[in-house]
């Protein structure tokens, strides 16, 4: 298994992936529409775990100079347990600590609760906060998807 950053090459792949592991109903969280968002930050914090030329996994992170985010996670059904999630949040985790990155957050929709015990075992924990949105993309049909390269 090797560990990279994302590559056109990967779109199709990844969006096709995220479909299968986070199935949203959500407009805004379309994976063409995600995919093309961070594409275009271009901050280097997409990584494609890859085994034998298949995308097996994806983490999607973040950072705004003090926390770093992992946004989403995502191993493909068949091929967790072997450690491809782990190791993506390894490196993600890396990668926030060497920009300076003080802390890691996390938040897990309460239909996937039962990733807590995995995300625990990497040494998160559970923190009393109150998470709160503001859903700014209504019309996904505004986006330039297909342009992602």
């Amino acid at each position: 298994m090797v560990i990279r950053r994302y590559e056109g090459r990967d779109k199709e792949a990844i969006i096709d992936l995220w479909r299968e592991v986070f199935a949203y109903e959500t407009p805004h969280n379309d994976p063409k529409i995600s995919l093309e968002k961070k594409v275009a930050v271009d901050d280097g914090l997409l990584y494609v775990a890859e085994e034998g030329g298949t995308v097996i996994g994806t983490a999607m992170a973040g950072y705004d100079g003090h926390r770093g985010w992992i946004y989403s996670l995502a191993v493909r059904a068949d091929r967790r347990g072997e450690g491809a999630g782990r190791t993506l949040v390894e490196v993600v985790i890396e990668e926030l600590r060497s920009r300076g990155c003080v802390k890691v957050n996390l938040q897990i929709t309460g239909a996937n609760g039962g990733v807590v015990g995995f995300y625990e075992k990497l040494g998160f924990s559970v923190e009393d906060r109150i998470s709160m949105g503001l859903k700014l993309l209504a019309d996904t049909r505004r986006s330039t998807a297909d342009s992602v390269p």
